[in-house]
């Protein structure tokens, strides 16, 4: 037998962990599906074979959401708590899958091609899913673009059913195997998990797909987006599935191998290490209390992010549910997904977060008009404000899930005060209407608002009379700030956090906020920064909201800082001239005290 070279590719780390094991490399149900033209005698017989498909599709999918369950065997699982996936939760992405078999368009277009362009069912399907897909992959946004993957997983769940294709799930091995594909349904992906797969790579994908989110939430290690994949991999190859990095590597060698199941051992027990010693508050080597909360994106992950330890959820990214819609969700659905987060947080708090659309995020419910510079256009809060009936459905469901614990809610891109008086005007309007129905709410529902535009950030003392609580959101604050668009990859290393001038907007929000006596998270990037965290601590945050795989190592670091030290860095820091200068201070002053933790994060 030929021993072939190692070879490394690159794609998008869409779920972190490690995963060591052999190929097994998923079919595709379009290859093996026959298309041919029909007489007029079979129309009949293939539309009720295409409602035959779409019946089994749809108890495919329901039968998948029914036994999701946690991957407790997978040995990065095992690190975490099995608990936080009972009842299989991740089910609301498959039910919404159920929701799109019934689509009119796409039924509207397989019907028509098969009894007017005479194609039996298989043509049928694959055409109206080659017509969808191509109408999204025009779409000038990413998130537009990115649910052609989603019509092409409906549509090859009808296609198994016709060409009578079992998922190949029995192929998988009990132990140490790795899922290759061309693509995975959200379906496909709670599938791997329950057959005991260590981890998945695609050809397709990107880190907002449905897929990504669905491996995040059961914490099963995943690349997505690696070109060229299937074409050097066959079943039972040895493969690295890296996680952290975005790698794969297929027919990886003896050394390379030893070394990736030492960085996985080591992830393993610096990951016990953590849970067994990082229990209580977290807080700094001398006393000062750091609340550490978790920013999620479903229900889901509200479990998994108890389970590490977060003390709340910091930010709750509400416009993942108005994706893949043509109209906006009802208050009853918002209302029972709010409800099973806040559940899920056993009365810690959670701070949803009104829709953020626009800009780079988009939602197929909402018509907005292009704009030449969407960033700065109608997206947040202005865009919310421009649909009031849309933001009062949210709000109607946040009201009556506040009756169920502590519910929090936040308003995003917030520039003027007059934005949060009239949202604040329009709460009161949805806790009247809910209550006016005989339906409890809390008695009080604090509003907070996003400091991520400069002139929040330089009137945070005239924003602090009008809101409860502040969250920094410091990707969006360093791209206005600084003139420089956060997705240009070319201008990427000048948008900084550690620029002076962000932190000196930073260091007022954080005077301001401590004045008025309300309180002011982060919930950017920067706070689960392991190298920010003295500036952070030295500037005065005292809540950090970060994923939920990262709070643990961010409350390791935590009690290794002195909060003394940590102001003398930030008072140093508020001097410098250059981004450069300040992460070079920062690295010196941390390199030492969390070197054991920036090894870990460098390997992983």
């Amino acid at each position: 037998m030929i021993e072939r070279p190692e070879l490394r590719l690159r794609g998008i780390p869409a779920a972190p962990g490690i995963a060591i094991g052999a190929a097994l490399v998923m079919g595709d149900a379009r290859a093996v599906a026959v298309q041919r033209a029909i007489d007029e005698s079979e129309i009949s017989q293939e539309l009720d074979r295409f409602e035959a498909a779409k019946a089994a599709a749809r108890i495919e999918l329901r039968r998948v959401a029914e036994g999701t369950e946690f991957n407790a065997n997978a040995p990065v699982a095992r690190e975490f708590d099995a608990n936080a996936f009972s009842g299989g939760d991740p089910a609301a992405i498959l039910e919404a899958y159920v929701a799109m078999l019934n689509d009119p368009e796409l039924d509207d277009r397989v019907r028509r091609h098969i009894a007017v362009n005479r194609q039996n069912a298989e043509a049928a399907v694959c055409t109206a899913s080659d017509e969808i897909t191509k109408l999204f992959s025009a779409a000038k946004d990413a998130y537009i673009q990115e649910r052609r993957h989603d019509v092409a997983f409906v549509c090859d769940l009808v296609l198994r059913a016709l060409v009578q294709k079992e998922p190949e799930r029995g192929l998988l091995a009990s132990t140490a195997t790795i899922v290759l594909a061309r693509d995975l349904s959200p379906a496909d992906t709670a599938g791997v998990v329950r057959e005991r797969a260590l981890g998945f790579s695609t050809e397709r994908g990107s880190r907002t797909s449905h897929t990504a989110i669905m491996a995040r939430a059961l914490e099963m290690p995943a690349v997505l987006g690696v070109e060229g994949l299937l074409r050097a991999v066959t079943t039972g190859d040895m493969v690295v599935v890296d996680g952290f990095r975005g790698e794969v590597i297929l027919h990886p060698s003896a050394s390379t191998l030893a070394a990736a199941e030492a960085r996985l051992f080591a992830h393993h027990a610096f990951l016990r290490t953590l849970r067994e010693t990082n229990g209580g508050d977290a807080g700094t080597a001398d006393g000062v209390r750091i609340e550490l909360l978790a920013n999620v994106e479903l229900a889901a992950e509200a479990r998994v992010a108890e389970g590490h330890g977060a003390e709340g959820i910091g930010l709750f990214r509400t416009e993942f549910l108005y994706i893949d819609r043509s109209t906006p969700p009802t208050e009853d659905e918002q209302f029972a997904i709010y409800r099973e987060t806040i559940l899920a947080m056993n009365g810690k708090p959670v701070v949803l977060r009104t829709f953020d659309i626009g800009g780079d995020k988009f939602a197929s419910s909402f018509e907005v008009p292009p704009e030449l510079n969407p960033a700065l256009g109608l997206r947040a809060v202005r865009l919310a404000l421009s649909r009031p009936e849309v933001l009062l459905v949210q709000l109607r469901a946040m009201a009556r899930a506040s009756a169920f614990g502590d519910l929090r809610i936040l308003v995003p891109m917030v520039s003027q005060v007059a934005e949060m008086k009239k949202v604040r005007e329009l709460l009161a309007q949805a806790v009247a209407e809910i209550r006016a129905r005989g339906k409890a709410t809390a008695d009080t529902i604090p509003l907070g608002m996003m400091i991520e535009v400069p002139s929040a950030a330089i009137l945070a003392d005239v924003f602090a009379r009008h809101a409860d609580f502040f969250s920094l959101g410091t990707n969006d604050l360093v791209q206005y700030l600084l003139a420089v668009d956060r997705t240009n990859t070319e201008l990427a290393p000048l948008a900084s956090p550690y620029d002076p001038a962000a932190l000196r907007l930073i260091a007022n929000v954080a005077r301001e906020a401590e004045a008025a006596g309300i309180p002011l998270s982060i919930c950017g990037a920067m706070a689960s920064d392991l190298h920010a965290l003295p500036l952070l601590v030295g500037l005065g945050l005292r809540k950090l909201s970060m994923e939920p795989a990262t709070i643990r190592t961010v409350k390791a670091a935590l009690r290794r800082l002195d909060a003394a030290t940590c102001r003398t860095i930030a008072t140093r820091a508020l001097q410098a001239e250059s981004a450069t200068e300040v992460r070079a201070m920062v690295h010196e002053a941390t390199e030492s005290l969390l070197s054991d933790l920036l090894a870990l994060c460098a390997a992983t």
